[in-house]
């Protein structure tokens, strides 16, 4: 599995905005994406204009595919306007961990 997080900083005053874009990207993805396993948003902690992304793919080559595909660009093009930064961290996963089997 590929691990992805992702933060952003949303620009003051812009949440109400960007909030609806990044729940349908989140739809989108698992909807669409056969290798996109998980995909959530979340916030609301310390930092009011903080979202936070936890994705998991089948893999990398997954997650290559979504930064491609059409609902990705189109959501990437219509919130740039709203981020004013966005760090995105990978991880491969451990085995040893949680997983059952």
């Amino acid at each position: 599995m590929f691990v992805v997080c992702v933060t952003f900083k949303i620009n003051p005053g812009q949440m109400e905005a960007f909030l609806p874009l990044m729940h349908a990207q989140a739809q989108n993805s698992m909807a669409r994406e056969p290798g996109c396993l998980r995909f959530d948003v979340c916030g609301g902690g310390d930092e009011p204009d903080e979202v936070f992304l936890c994705e998991i793919y089948t893999d990398k080559a997954a997650f290559e595919t979504h930064l491609g595909l059409p609902h990705f660009i189109e959501f990437n093009a219509a919130t740039e306007k709203y981020v004013a930064t966005k760090t995105v961290r990978t991880y491969g996963w451990m085995k040893g961990g949680s997983e059952k089997g």
